[in-house]
This record gives structure tokens, sequence and C-alpha cells, in this order.
């Protein structure tokens, strides 16, 4: 009884201080763009490719953002024009993978590796995917870079929207050996997910399904799920689903805990989420925090110090790219 009521205080406490987080806005991104997945370099955090609202509808563009001066600066562009490419820092250097290229409804998946030395300022090719592969999660843990789920294509010629495939599958790159090799399976297949990495191990959370609906079309269906992977044992555990289900969601890890914000959702109706929320992996629960000020999704979350930044993404359900910057200040240590 008393660890119960001790598990019911310690869980007041960090709904408080989950409540009491605050928002602010910070100077706009110099373009608008959605579908980002950005990385954190030293005090900069990276931002590349994206969709764009106006045509060529994608772009190669690359900037960051120096959290101590405020200000954003234009860096050398990707090679080749993506959207949805994954960003993860490993070894000092900035590796995109992976990526849609083409305006929707047009999308090629691509097995490109992108990596960025910022001192050169300048992108090389690195090690490729084994399989063409856009929308998944990446996310770095001891030196290694691990992509997980997300699109491939149904056939080499794929090169529209609904002929790719959600999928479960994962891949681990050592960037010492330049090799991928595969993980275990996770347990649900989707696209559109966030992740982030807590002492060690990647938490997996939201994201959505293409599933066939009544009317035999295929519609994405968001998800709630919380599946985490453990490196070390190869392995997989379900945890507490997010209190609701949201799709094209961004996520950061800081102090040892979880956070998730905005997504989209266009079944049974069609609406850009505010809602933003923390896991607590020590209770295994959710806590509400204040919505996010820019009701967003397919934008980009990354933790620096006590804050996290959220830029870009859509405010609108669909295409409608932004510039907006908000940073959640969080209390506590």
């Amino acid at each position: 009884m008393l660890a119960l009521a001790l598990s019911a205080i310690s869980y007041e406490a960090a709904a408080q201080a989950a409540a009491s987080a605050q928002w602010s806005r910070t100077a706009d991104a110099t373009i608008a763009r959605q579908e980002i997945y950005p990385a954190v370099l030293g005090d900069r955090i990276i931002v590349a490719g994206g969709v764009l609202s106006q045509a060529p509808g994608f772009t190669e563009h690359v900037e960051a953002y120096d959290v101590k001066t405020g200000r954003w600066a234009t860096l050398a562009p990707l090679p080749e024009g993506r959207h949805h490419i994954a960003l993860a820092e490993a070894g000092g250097r900035i590796y995109g993978i992976g990526g849609f290229s083409g305006a929707i409804p047009d999308w090629r998946a691509h097995a490109t590796v992108f990596v960025y030395d910022a001192g050169a300022n300048r992108w090389s090719p690195g090690p490729a995917l084994p399989q063409a592969r856009a929308e998944g999660v990446v996310a770095s843990v001891k030196g290694k870079i691990y992509f997980i789920g997300g699109r491939v294509p149904n056939s080499a010629t794929a090169a529209h929207i609904s002929q790719h495939t959600d999928t479960a599958r994962g891949e681990a790159l050592d960037p010492r050996s330049g090799r991928w090799e595969p993980i275990a399976d996770a347990p649900t297949a989707r696209n559109s997910a966030a992740a982030a990495v807590i002492d060690g191990k990647i938490y997996v959370v939201g994201g959505r399904q293409m599933v066939t609906q009544a009317d035999g079309r295929q519609r994405p269906v968001n998800l709630a799920t919380l599946e985490v992977y453990d490196p070390a044992a190869n392995r997989w555990e379900t945890k507490t689903a997010l209190p609701q289900a949201q799709g094209g969601l961004a996520a950061a890890a800081h102090d040892g805990k979880l956070y998730a914000f905005g997504g989209e959702q266009f079944v049974p109706s069609s609406k850009v989420f505010a809602d933003a929320w923390v896991y607590d992996p020590k209770t295994d629960r959710w806590s509400a925090l204040p919505p996010m000020p820019t009701p967003r999704h397919g934008h980009g979350a990354a933790a620096v110090g006590k804050r996290i930044f959220l830029m870009g993404g859509g405010e609108k359900v669909g295409v409608a790219a932004s510039r907006v910057q908000e940073v959640l200040e969080i209390p506590g240590n």
C-alpha cells in the first residue's frame, strides 16, 4: 500500500510539473516546409529537405538554428532534393537517411544516405540502405544509427504514394564499418511515427498505417502505440499507448522522459493536433502538457538543454508548410 501511495504521489507531482511547462515563440525558419526530421549537432539544430507548399514541392535546402544566438543559417544543400529524409548524429557528423523525392502524389522512395561534415560544410555519399525507404524513424545509440519502420516501394518502379507499403523492418548502421545490419522487426508496421532515445533504448510512438476502409479505398489510420527497442538485447517491448492516436507527430527526449507533440488525422475526420504529452518510463504513464500554440503535423522536434524546439510542419491537413518555430521550456532540472 505504501508503494502504491508513493507511486500516486510521484505521478501527481509529475503531472503538475508537466502542466507548468511553458511555450514561447522563437525565430521562424528561413523557409516554410514540413515532413522534416531534424538532428542536434552541438548547439545547432540541423534541418534538411522537406515538403514545400509551392513548386517543385520538395527541396534540397539545409539550414541550422543556433540555440545560443537564436539565429538560422543556411548550410550546404543536400546533393539531391528529399522529403521525409531522417537525420541522425553519429561521430560528430549528420547522416541523412532515405526519404522521398517528388511532389505529392508522385513520390519515389530512395535508399540513399548523405553524410554532412560540418567542418567542411559538405555532404558526401554514405552507406546506402539495403532497400529504398522513407517515413521511418531514426535514432543514434552508442555510435550506431537505427532506422525503423516507414514505407517501402512495392516494386522497383514505384513512383506514387499509393505504391508503397508500411513496414516493421529495421536496420542498424555502424559508421565505422559502413555496414547496415538487420535488427528485430518492430511489433507494428507503421509510417509517420516519432522516436527518441532514453537510457539507451529507442521509444517509437504514434504514426499511422494505410488501412482498407469499408468502401474499398485505402486511407491512413492513426496509431497510439508506444513500442520500445532495446539494442543491447535486440528486443521490443510494448508500453502504455499515447492517450490518443496521432500520426505525423514529433517527439524528443529530456531528463529521462519522452515528449510527443501534434500530428494529423484523416479518418474519421480531418484535423491537425495541438495536443502535447509527456511519458515517464518509470511509471509507464502519460501526462498532458500545455497544447502547442500552433497546431502542426510533419514538424520537427529537438531537445537542447531544458528546452524542446518545434520547427516547421503543416498548419492544415495535407500540404500546408510553415516557418513557425516554438519552444517548450521545461521546469525543474
